[in-house]
C-alpha cells in the first residue's frame, strides 16, 4: 500500500506540474519533488505524505519506488508514472502541499533540486554522514528541517 501511495503522489505532482505549465518533468525532478512534498507535509502537519522511507542516495534523497517506476524515462520527460492510481484519494492538506510544491518547485530542473536537497546541513547530508550510502533518512530529521524552512518569512528549500 505504501508503494502505491508514493507512486500516486508522484503522479498527482506530475499532473499538477503540467497544470502549472511545467510540461517536461524528468525522473530526477519528480523524485525530488515527491521528497520535498513529503518534507513540507511533515514540517507543516507533522504527518508523512508517503508511507515508505526516503533513502540517502548519491545524488540526494530518493523514494525508491518512485525511482524504479520512472527510471525507464532516463532524462526524458515522464509521460505517466507506471503503477500509480490516478484516482487515489488525498486529503485537502495533502493536495494543498502537493499543489504548492508543483507550482513553486516544478520550474526547477533536476540538477538544481538535487543540489538543494543534498547540500550541507540537510537531512540527506546528516544521514549520508552518519549512516552512509542508501541509509534511511528519518522522518524526524525531515520534519525538523522543513519546520525550520516554514518558520522563515519566505520559505523555500532552494
Amino acid at each position: 500500500m505504501s508503494t502505491l501511495k508514493s507512486l500516486s503522489v508522484a503522479q498527482y505532482i506530475l499532473d499538477q506540474c503540467r497544470e502549472a505549465g511545467h510540461d517536461a518533468i524528468t525522473p530526477m525532478q519528480l523524485i525530488k519533488l515527491v521528497y520535498i512534498a513529503h518534507g513540507y507535509m511533515l514540517g507543516k502537519h507533522r504527518r508523512p505524505l508517503i508511507g515508505e522511507s526516503v533513502q540517502a542516495w548519491q545524488y540526494g534523497p530518493v523514494v525508491a519506488s518512485v525511482y524504479h517506476a520512472v527510471k525507464c524515462f532516463g532524462s526524458e520527460p515522464i509521460k505517466e508514472v507506471p503503477g500509480a492510481n490516478k484516482n487515489s484519494p488525498f486529503s485537502s492538506d495533502e493536495r494543498a502541499i502537493m499543489d504548492m510544491v508543483a507550482k513553486e518547485y516544478g520550474k526547477y530542473n533536476g540538477i538544481t533540486l538535487s543540489s538543494a536537497t543534498h547540500c550541507s546541513g540537510t537531512p540527506w547530508d546528516q544521514t549520508w554522514s552518519e549512516i552512509g550510502r542508501n541509509g534511511p533518512i528519518s522522518n524526524d530529521l525531515i520534519e525538523s528541517f522543513y519546520e525550520g524552512i516554514l518558520k522563515k518569512p519566505v520559505h523555500s528549500s532552494l
